[in-house]
């Protein structure tokens, strides 16, 4: 089992910047892949960012330029920083490792107001 903690999610004017965290414990081998997806109200989960395990990373097109994904792996963690947010950013962002199982945070709240 990997337990994922996301923190860092608030809100924000359009413009500003904000930066998630996702902290994972437990039986963490083999990681194939982590990433953020996010859901937005009324709509379906997307992929945002994600990072595999050799480092290669691949973002929506809707914030190409603006997120960065980022890992540090001695440490477990891995963070999603959000510059020059939108108000169609808004959502709830979950962040998730694949091992051959996925494993998904609780989710952390987005608000960017215009």
């Amino acid at each position: 089992q990997v337990q994922l903690v996301e923190s860092g999610g608030g809100l924000v004017q359009a413009g500003g910047s904000l930066r998630l965290s996702c902290a994972a414990s437990g039986r963490i081998f083999s990681v194939n892949s982590m990433g953020w997806y996010r859901q937005a109200p009324g709509k379906g989960r997307e992929l945002v960012a994600i990072i595999t395990r050799i480092g290669t990373t691949n973002y929506a097109d809707s914030v190409k330029g603006r997120f960065t994904i980022s890992r540090d792996s001695a440490k477990n963690t891995m963070s999603l920083q959000m510059n020059s947010l939108k108000p169609e950013d808004t959502a709830v962002y979950y962040c998730y490792y694949f091992t051959g199982s996925a494993y998904w945070g609780q989710g952390t709240q987005v608000t960017v107001s215009s």
